[in-house]
């Protein structure tokens, strides 16, 4: 098949779908080359339709409290104590699995942002 760019969720699930068909291939030549098309050709449809997935996780917690109007000692139920909270914004401590599935639910995005 000849790939192009990804536009569409059908084109993305047959990349992805191809490419989980011949990801572990060795052999040098076209196989090879078509997978690492594939890796270019997804990674470039994730990046410009989830971009979140691409940030920093301090980066969106910051952005997505912007957005909401929300305070750091809004997350304290999500991450514990207001020291907790201030230690995981400067990054000083980081985002456990719990506090990872809690900022999805509340967020409403994926856990692997936080993680």
């Amino acid at each position: 098949m000849k790939w192009k760019v990804l536009k569409t969720k059908k084109d993305y699930a047959k990349a992805a779908k191809r490419m989980i068909e011949i990801f572990h291939t060795e052999e040098e030549g076209a196989l090879l080359d078509e997978l690492e098309l594939l890796i270019v050709l997804i990674k470039d449809y994730d990046d410009r339709n989830f971009p979140l997935l691409n940030m920093d996780p301090l980066q969106v917690i910051i952005l997505k409290m912007d957005e909401m109007g929300i305070k750091s000692k809004d997350l304290v139920p999500l991450i514990g104590s207001k020291g907790h909270v201030s230690a995981v914004l400067s990054g000083k401590r980081e985002i456990t699995l719990k506090m990872a599935q809690r900022l999805r639910e509340f967020f409403q995005l994926p856990a692997e942002v936080f993680i």
